[in-house]
């Protein structure tokens, strides 16, 4: 499977939620709603972990994609990903960077070869 970098810099391909989906396992499905539940604080049920990647255009992506404001952000601007928007990177993207540091690294190797 080629390596899927969503608008934030997440590597969606190596998702817990989307590769549960890929291989349409209930199974992995359970164990990331357990996860996720515990992790942040929520109620996920094993239905809720269906995702094709937040760069898909169709529903089936996982419920914080369908409000993230990012996501949506690029979608506007019309942009692959925050790499190639000319504010990158901006404050929004910045705060979530002190999260996801591992997106910085994607965002950055994917705005040097541009």
């Amino acid at each position: 499977m080629d390596k899927i970098i969503a608008y934030c810099g997440l590597t969606c391909s190596s998702c817990p939620a989307f590769l549960a989906t890929q291989e349409n396992n209930d199974d992995k499905r359970k164990e990331v709603a357990k996860m996720w539940s515990e992790m942040y604080k929520s109620d996920l049920k094993p239905g809720d972990i269906n995702c094709y990647g937040c760069l898909s255009e169709g529903e089936r992506i996982f419920n914080h994609c369908k409000v993230c404001d990012i996501r949506k952000c690029c979608r506007e601007k019309g942009v692959a990903d925050c790499a190639h928007c000319d504010d990158y990177a901006c404050e929004k993207l910045g705060k979530f960077f002190e999260m996801a540091p591992e997106a910085k690294t994607s965002l950055d190797e994917i705005r040097k070869s541009l």
